[in-house]
């Protein structure tokens, strides 16, 4: 078994969402940190949302977490890690239009 640790660095995210990683087929993902980061000039509200194919399920991790102008949110990380299976996804949405940046750090087991 290969372990390869990954950075996915997406962004802007807003209003309609935006897919910021996936689990590639026949590979489990530890996410080891979850940062996003306010690019606009005033707060905004971050949802991130996770998406189990298997079980055809999509719910939060996070909901409305605020992130004010100019700052950043560690979202996982620390003591808190989240586990993903083949073709799992995590999505980020803001309530403000092209307003966060988001890096996702994970640990692929393949």
């Amino acid at each position: 078994m290969a372990n390869t640790f990954k950075n996915s660095i997406k962004g802007p995210a807003g209003t309609g969402g935006l897919t910021t990683y996936t689990t590639p087929a026949a590979t489990s993902t530890t996410v080891i940190g979850v940062n996003v980061a306010n690019i606009v000039s005033q707060n905004i509200y971050v949802d991130v949302q996770i998406t189990d194919n298997s079980a055809g399920v999509t719910k939060y991790l996070v909901k409305g977490a605020v992130i004010p102008q100019g700052s950043s949110a560690v979202l996982v990380g620390g003591d808190q890690k989240v586990v993903l299976e083949a073709n799992d996804s995590m999505t980020v949405t803001s309530n403000v239009d092209n307003s966060a940046d988001v890096i996702v750090s994970v640990l692929e087991i393949s």
